[in-house]
Parts: structure tokens; C-alpha cells; sequence
């Protein structure tokens, strides 16, 4: 079963290979023949190797999740590297926010209307992260995605996503950096701020 190794974009690097709908992707996980060792997720219909993650990348999530949990209001969650069910895509983010769900999310996992923020921490997966990420959230309409970019030690926060379209994007993108916060923006409300500083390491 062939793989993309994350080298992106997507749509130019894989010309030829079989795409999988969200359901199939699914039925493999359900048969076995996909497994959690694989270390395999689904962008845009293709199996992908997930990035391996180098100290600093995990330091910051942490950092990340920490800062967090410190502003999320009631009704909202925080889940660290788990799936999250979209349109054609079931990504592993590094942090989604989300609403609560009576179940905890025992029968499926998050989908476009629970999400308030979906964050990514990048070094390495920086060209994924940005080429290929945002157009698969844009289209399915993530509100709020961030990139902490450790490379530029900035926060890319990208808002006013354009919904299913031929080149889907997002129409407000901001770049914060030490010294400045980032709104932290869940439902349409500002429930607080973070200092960018507190993101970084």
C-alpha cells in the first residue's frame, strides 16, 4: 500500500497513487490491516507517514498545552495528538480545542462543527504544515488554525476559512511574535490571550 512520506504538496506529489475516502480509511482501521503502529494518517484521501517528533517539538506541545489549559472555559477541551474526522482527511493535529461531548468522544471523533482552534507545532513539518494543512482545514471550515512555527519563532494564526472551493484558504492570516499575545478565539468569542513568548521555547 503505497505512502507519501510528507513532502508536500500533496496534490503535486501524488499523481498515480490510490486515495482512500474517510469510510475506507475507517474499514482498514476495523479489519486490522491498519494499525496504530503503522503511524499512518489520512490527508486529502492519501495514507501518510506521520512526522517523527524530535524534543523540542514535544517540549513545546507540552508548553502549549499547559498555556491552554489555563484559558479553555467551560464546554471546551483540549486533546493532544488524537484523530479528528474530516471531509475527505483524519489528521492527527498536535492540539484541537474542542466542545465537550456527553460521550467523550467514545464513538467517533471530533468533526468540523466541534472545533474551536486546531494548532500545529512546527520545525520540521513547517512546508506540511502550511502547504498541505491548511488548504485540508480551510475547506472543511476549521475556524482557527495556528501554526507555532519554530523555525521563524512566530505564531501563524490563520482565520476565515473559505469552505469547499477550487483553492480553499483562509482570508485573515496574522503573524505574532515575542512581545505580542495571540486572541485566543473559540465559537467567535475571545476567551482570553496567550503571550507568543509562553508558546516558543
Amino acid at each position: 500500500m503505497p505512502t507519501a512520506q510528507g513532502k508536500l504538496p500533496l496534490r503535486a506529489t501524488m499523481a498515480g497513487f490510490r486515495r482512500f475516502s474517510v469510510a475506507e480509511y475507517h474499514k482498514l482501521i476495523n479489519l486490522g490491516i491498519l494499525t496504530e503502529n503503522d503511524d499512518l494518517e489520512l490527508l486529502d484521501g492519501y495514507l501518510v507517514e506521520k512526522m517523527p517528533h524530535n524534543p523540542v517539538h514535544d517540549g513545546t506541545l507540552q508548553k502549549v498545552n499547559r498555556r491552554f489549559l489555563r484559558v479553555l472555559p467551560a464546554g471546551w477541551e483540549a486533546r493532544v495528538q488524537m484523530a479528528i474526522t474530516l471531509s475527505a482527511s483524519e489528521p492527527e493535529p498536535d492540539l484541537a480545542v474542542v466542545r465537550e461531548s456527553v460521550d467523550g468522544y467514545m464513538g467517533r471523533h471530533p468533526e468540523p462543527t466541534d472545533f474551536g482552534i486546531l494548532v500545529e507545532v512546527s520545525n520540521t513539518s513547517l512546508d506540511s504544515d502550511r502547504d498541505d494543512k491548511i488548504p485540508i482545514y480551510a475547506r472543511d471550515g476549521v475556524p482557527v488554525y495556528w501554526i507555532v512555527n519554530l523555525i521563524d519563532r512566530q505564531i501563524e494564526v490563520h482565520e476565515q476559512p473559505s469552505g469547499p472551493s477550487a483553492n480553499p484558504s483562509y482570508a485573515k492570516t496574522t503573524v505574532l511574535k515575542p512581545g505580542d499575545s495571540v486572541p485566543v478565539i473559540l465559537g467567535g468569542v475571545a476567551v482570553g490571550t496567550i503571550p507568543v513568548a509562553d508558546l516558543l521555547p
